[in-house]
């Protein structure tokens, strides 16, 4: 609380207060400290001893006139020309409180901020450390809070997430991270007005940084579709998330109470999807069309990946051996011979299933029937061959005869 009084004095201790974030009341009892602190070395100065009671003895100031008395109980006991002497060597003791102080008062702003997301700029780096200015305090972003394939950049601004306050060799610091799935949670909750008004609540989100993320949104308003909040018209609100985390890709789905609708759900960008629960062992068995399983699986494995980690179900796929022809190429349908496309006996649908499941790359050889069409084909080629000698045979003929006339 400001100093009401109208002197020098109090104005100053406003200002400093004001500038170091702290209340008044914390510049007094630091100024306080430093006296009893002064008045400690004016005795060993003096070659006087320091009395027993020195931990009872208290500083009074007076802060109108700024003056500074020590007191035991209500005796004063300050020495002449205390003020000069507390004044030279209370410096460095006050402005060690005070940082401290304002350490203190900050730690705790920005505790109240933990889980939220704040714009900052990367000041420098340190190893493989960066320091962000974030306003008041500096942020530090470990290797493991980093998005891999992100650049950082000096002066760079960028949304981090406050993950926590940690004690460390120089005293307690902030910590931020652009890893964690909480700010993705963060960015959507900036751009989506629905979820700050509550109609709207991520309710499971899974990340891999930097990749993917998938996320599982659930509406508390009748009318109101949770997808289509978080994605907004045109996809702008989404864009606006992805553009700032480096067009990490995003899938939004509806969130389900019924595990295998979400396991369903949650394996998009795969249709389709046959789910059978194992509810002992929480083991989801998923079935999709062969066409369909490279989607449901994703690169590497990352969806269905992602996948488990937001339902919390261990999921198994496998395919049902259908939409084959859907993933054959038009090349290879073109280059099919007649008489292989006509072929349907089990016994060459085998061959040709064993074939990709033992993942070989040779050839099954030819039956008489695709040799026989392969002999036709090289006839018919021979005889066309031989039509075109001809025909430039006589061409060469008749320029011969029209030379001759000319001579």
């Amino acid at each position: 609380m400001p100093l009401q009084a109208r002197t020098e004095f109090a104005a100053a201790i406003n200002q400093i207060a004001s500038e170091k974030g702290v209340d008044t009341s914390v510049v007094i009892e630091a100024i306080e400290q430093a006296a009893l602190a002064a008045y400690r070395k004016d005795l060993s100065l003096r070659g006087e001893a320091i009395p027993e009671d020195f931990e009872s003895l208290e500083a009074k100031i007076d802060s109108a006139s700024g003056e500074i008395s020590i007191y035991r109980g209500k005796e004063n006991i300050t020495p002449p020309g205390f003020a000069r002497i507390a004044a030279q060597t209370a410096k460095q003791v006050i402005a060690q409180r005070l940082h401290e102080a304002e350490k203190g008062a900050i730690m705790e702003e920005y505790d109240k901020k933990v889980g939220l997301v704040i714009s900052g700029m990367i000041q420098r780096q340190e190893g493989n450390t960066y320091f962000i200015d974030l306003g008041r305090a500096e942020g530090v972003m470990p290797p493991s809070e980093q998005t891999r394939d992100e650049v950082y950049l000096p002066n760079q601004r960028l949304k981090v997430l406050v993950k926590q306050i940690r004690e460390s060799g120089h005293g307690p610091e902030v910590v931020v991270s652009r890893s964690d799935a909480a700010l993705v949670k963060g960015l959507f909750a900036m751009e989506v007005p629905e979820i700050q008004s509550g109609a709207v609540e991520i309710k499971e989100i899974a990340r891999e940084a930097g990749g993917r993320t998938k996320l599982a949104a659930i509406s508390h308003q009748d009318g109101v579709d949770p997808v289509g909040s978080l994605v907004g018209q045109k996809g702008v609100r989404v864009q606006a998330v992805t553009n700032e985390l480096g067009e990490e890709k995003i899938d939004i789905v509806s969130f389900s109470d019924d595990p295998a609708r979400f396991i369903a759900s949650a394996l998009a960008p795969a249709k389709d999807v046959e789910v059978i629960l194992d509810e002992e062992n929480r083991v989801a068995k998923v079935k999709v069309a062969d066409n369909q399983l490279s989607l449901a699986i994703g690169k590497g494995g990352q969806n269905v990946r992602l996948a488990a980690k937001l339902t919390g179900w261990k999921i198994d796929i496998e395919g049902t051996g259908e939409g084959l022809e859907e993933v054959a190429k038009p090349d290879e349908a073109k280059e099919e011979s007649p008489s292989a496309k006509a072929s349907g006996d089990e016994e060459g649908t085998k061959e040709r299933k064993d074939v990709v499941e033992d993942g070989q790359t040779t050839i099954p050889a030819t039956d008489d029937s695709n040799q026989a069409a392969k002999t036709e084909k090289e006839a018919s080629q021979s005889a066309s061959d031989a039509e075109s000698d001809m025909e430039q045979e006589d061409k060469k003929e008749s320029a011969e005869k029209a030379d001759e006339k000319k001579d």
